[in-house]
């Protein structure tokens, strides 16, 4: 079966992540994506290594793994859109497309003649999707904004990181550009509804996304809480503030999480520890009493999890459905039997030899399932067949494109 996004061509003008990651989604689902990058440079993140692609040789190529991560299955092409020359290409371009993506700085493309006004006469169903740290208005909508600012502005970091009266406490980022990660996602999700709309009026729209909003509407639940207590949610490192035990624990051989979610669990795992006894104590008994009784119970807690090594934890525990799980470094996830059974590791062949290596999409579709088609793109590569394909020019034309540096 076709994807399920497979009539719908993307304009893809955005570079490094949450614009890219959004253009990756829906040409995993089928639609063919056109990137447009700079000559001579291309996306920013194209140079963001080591580590670099091995060829087929094994030697490195100058393509970075960071590129590889959110671009597979597009088209690159080349453009100068400061160019007249090159903002005609893009004009042509979006005519024929039914969705761009972009995260230029706010006012930019409306410089170069670009901006959705310019393009809807031209195209009235494009979808115009503007990907920006704080949105096309208020008053920072001027400003630059990467991943790491926005977790702190946005909340996350206040709640993320080891409590202020333990050893290491203060605020901490998340290991990833979690704001570009799911402000792509958001993109991609309201693209996906525009185009709907646009099969029932025919019109499409313009779209808004910006990282600020995106971060804050991922604390939704911490937010709430403060808006109907009124105390501000404090970090809690790897502990649940009404969940306990629910934390990382030291044991022979490394860590593993202890998620006892319900007094009948605590039971299980009490007994399976060795000490039944604790299940019984008044101050443990219930999750209320533990949550009260936390500093005490921990450190016991700590000393009995120290006795035996993970892998007797994960074994017992398991068997005794108490959840419980390892803490895994990124060799040691790919080396997970259900990791491996759901073929999350893919390795695409790619012109420059031997394969790109990408972690598959979490969508599985029945009808439409997600395919890989196309490796992550070397600059350009697609230039030809899209100048011509698509938009018709000749050879004439791309030489003299080529020579005045718009291509």
């Amino acid at each position: 079966m076709p994807g399920a996004l497979s009539h719908i061509r993307v304009l893809d003008l955005s570079r490094v992540l949450a614009g890219p990651w959004a253009a990756q989604n829906l040409a995993d689902l089928g639609a063919e994506v056109i990137k447009v990058e700079r000559p001579g440079a291309g996306d920013d993140t194209r140079g963001w290594g080591p580590p670099w692609l091995k060829d087929g040789a094994g030697k490195d190529t100058t393509e970075s793994a960071y590129f590889l991560s959110v671009n597979r299955n597009k088209k690159s092409i080349t453009i100068d859109i400061g160019k007249p020359q090159g903002q005609a290409i893009v004009r042509e371009l979006a005519a024929k497309s039914d969705v761009l993506i972009e995260n230029y700085k706010v006012g930019t493309l409306k410089r170069y003649g670009l901006a959705y006004e310019d393009l809807k006469p031209l195209n009235p169903g494009l979808v115009y999707c503007s990907v920006t740290g704080f949105g096309q208005d208020g008053p920072y909508a001027q400003r630059p904004g990467y991943d790491f600012i926005f977790q702190g502005m946005g909340g996350l970091m206040s709640i993320t990181g080891e409590r202020d009266d333990y050893p290491g406490g203060g605020p901490q980022k998340v290991g990833i550009a979690i704001t570009d990660v799911l402000t792509g996602m958001y993109a991609s999700l309201a693209v996906a509804a525009a185009l709907t709309h646009r099969e029932r009026t025919g019109q499409g729209q313009y779209i808004d996304t910006a990282l600020l909003d995106t971060i804050v509407a991922f604390n939704a639940n911490q937010i709430v809480s403060f808006f109907a207590s009124g105390r501000i949610p404090i970090r809690w490192g790897n502990a649940h503030p009404q969940v306990v035990p629910y934390e990382v624990f030291a044991v022979a051989d490394g860590h593993i999480i202890l998620a006892v979610g319900n007094d009948g669990q605590f039971k299980r795992f009490c007994k399976e520890a060795g000490c039944p006894d604790l299940a019984e104590e008044a101050r443990f008994a219930t999750m209320s009493q533990r949550i009260i009784h936390r500093r005490e119970l921990i450190p016991i807690l700590s000393d009995v999890m120290r006795q035996r090594t993970k892998q007797d934890w994960l074994d017992a525990l398991e068997s005794a459905t108490v959840p419980c799980g390892p803490i895994n470094n990124m060799k040691e996830l790919f080396e997970d039997a259900q990791v491996r059974h759901r073929g999350l590791r893919v390795d695409m062949p790619h012109p420059l030899g031997g394969s790109a290596p990408v972690v598959a999409s979490p969508m599985r579709m029945s009808g439409t399932p997600v395919e890989y088609r196309l490796a992550p793109p070397m600059l350009g590569q697609h230039n030809e067949e899209v100048m011509k394909g698509l938009l018709g020019k000749s050879d004439a034309e791309l030489h003299a494109l080529r020579d005045a540096g718009v291509i």
